[in-house]
């Protein structure tokens, strides 16, 4: 039996990022199809767990808030949501590992947009993230994902 990793949808192809779309393009097809064969990958999107939209308003953590750009709503609560379910899906399916969509409000880990929405970066993890490593969960951005293959990786 493999053992279960979760990862972000948007970086598997499914369209749940804010602006309708994915990040496929973040991860070769052959490293998922390595992954695959390694791990039994369960996808999430906290974002559409929590709730919210697809397309929905871009968002970014400022002053320990989820604010969205243009109406400036606070969308925590929904970030929050989302992060709960993903840690209760990840102690359901016993996962030690996540592969996150790095800089995401929800997902990044241990660099977020600054919530200037100028692309701009600070130190910080995004909503699930900081979850999910509460829960035990050690978090790969799609860049540090080899290190998940290990041995395997060829």
């Amino acid at each position: 039996m493999k053992e279960k990793i979760l990862i972000s949808a948007c970086l598997l192809g499914e369209n749940c990022k804010y602006d309708g779309g994915n990040n496929l393009r973040s991860i070769s097809s052959f490293k998922i199809a390595r992954l695959a064969e390694i791990y039994d990958l369960i996808a999430v999107c906290p974002e559409v767990l929590g709730r919210l939209d697809i397309p929905r308003e871009p968002a970014e953590i400022l002053n320990g808030r989820v604010i969205t750009k243009d109406s400036h709503l606070d969308v925590t609560e929904n970030f929050n949501l989302g992060a709960e379910i993903c840690a209760e899906i990840a102690l359901k399916q016993s996962c030690k590992k996540a592969i996150l969509k790095e800089r995401s409000p929800s997902c990044g880990s241990g660099e977020i947009y600054d919530g200037s929405f100028t692309k701009s970066i600070i130190k910080g993890d995004g909503v699930t993230a900081k979850k999910l490593r509460r829960i035990g969960v050690k978090i790969f951005g799609e860049s540090r994902m080899d290190a998940l293959m290990g041995e395997y990786y060829v």
